[in-house]
């Protein structure tokens, strides 16, 4: 028994039905009356798919970050689904494990499942690759990208301003003495690039001189910041404060200055990025920029909500960032 077999024997349409399954007002009591006995009588569960279709909507968001054990994800997906939750929506998590063709294949399955809008985590999925699943197979489905930036039709963005929160540990490590000061840069992304650019328009704004060693490259997490510090002592560069654009790799070298008998802040001071609670557990507690991850997973709900509504909305929602100064620097 399904949705067309109620509406057969009940001499109605399936969008009545639906509009008696979902308490929907304007149907006279009569025909709402007959509609319950005859589902009472079946004992009939609603068939979500079959719902969707009627109501031409699955009340289903998706989803995509690259690394769910990443505490910066875990904390938006957190929050991304339980605002959702409250307005009705289901949240299908999608993990690509930082691989493109996973994301590509998730994109391809959500743009599948009558999904009612999509909100992609990171700013990994700017990609050329990716940029052309996303506009090949999501064309008439509102897409969000927290954290990045995407020229395509019905793709909207809520960024942060990552370049001004590098500069803030620039100014900050500038007005503590330090003039020799170094970064460290842990992955290839939009939001990755914008902070190496803030931290070179926080040098020039001071007139401290930047040479080849002063952007080190690395791979993220704690052996990134092991790497980042072996790095610097071979090339014998001169420095008193390291600034990341990621807190796990800023603890990675905090760990390694340890072993090498250097102090922080004493001997080299150290800012990181995210404001995470690593960022609190560690000795010293380091200081970080606030990306503000609760702002804009709300933000990005609201948007994405706005969307399907179809609302008038801002196409890019800029948040600043502010530095939360702590005993590393």
């Amino acid at each position: 028994m399904n949705i067309y077999d109620i509406a057969k024997e009940a001499g109605v349409s399936i969008t009545t039905v639906s509009r008696v399954l979902n308490n929907k007002e304007n149907i006279s009591k009569k025909t709402k009356d007959k509609v319950e006995y005859i589902l009472k009588k079946y004992n009939y569960t609603p068939n979500a798919i079959a719902r969707g279709l009627v109501a031409k909507s699955m009340k289903s968001i998706g989803v995509v970050t690259t690394n769910i054990k990443d505490i910066h994800h875990a904390n938006a997906a957190y929050i991304i689904e339980r605002e959702f939750n409250k307005l009705g929506y289901n949240v299908i998590l999608c993990n690509t494990g930082d691989k493109t063709e996973e994301s590509i294949n998730y994109i391809k399955m959500l743009s599948e499942r009558n999904i009612d809008g999509i909100i992609l985590m990171g700013s990994v999925f700017s990609n050329d690759v990716v940029k052309s699943s996303i506009s090949s197979c999501i064309k008439n489905i509102p897409l969000v990208l927290q954290n990045g930036l995407l020229d395509i039709e019905n793709t909207y963005s809520v960024l942060v301003d990552d370049a001004y929160g590098i500069t803030l540990c620039v100014d900050h490590l500038f007005n503590k003495g330090h003039s020799d000061i170094v970064y460290v840069k842990d992955s290839d992304t939009y939001s990755a690039n914008q902070k190496k650019d803030g931290f070179i328009i926080g040098m020039n704004k001071h007139g401290l001189k930047i040479d080849d060693n002063s952007i080190i490259t690395t791979k993220y997490g704690l052996d990134g910041g092991y790497e980042a510090v072996e790095k610097l002592m071979q090339l014998n560069k001169n420095f008193s404060a390291i600034v990341f654009g990621e807190d796990i790799t800023a603890i990675g070298a905090i760990k390694k200055l340890r072993e090498l008998n250097l102090n922080v802040p004493e001997d080299v001071a150290i800012t990181g990025f995210n404001n995470s609670t690593f960022a609190r557990c560690c000795y010293p507690e380091l200081t970080s920029v606030d990306n503000k991850v609760e702002t804009t997973s709300s933000l990005s709900v609201k948007l994405l909500n706005d969307l399907i509504e179809k609302k008038n909305v801002t196409s890019n929602i800029l948040v600043r960032p502010d530095l939360v100064i702590r005993e590393s620097s």
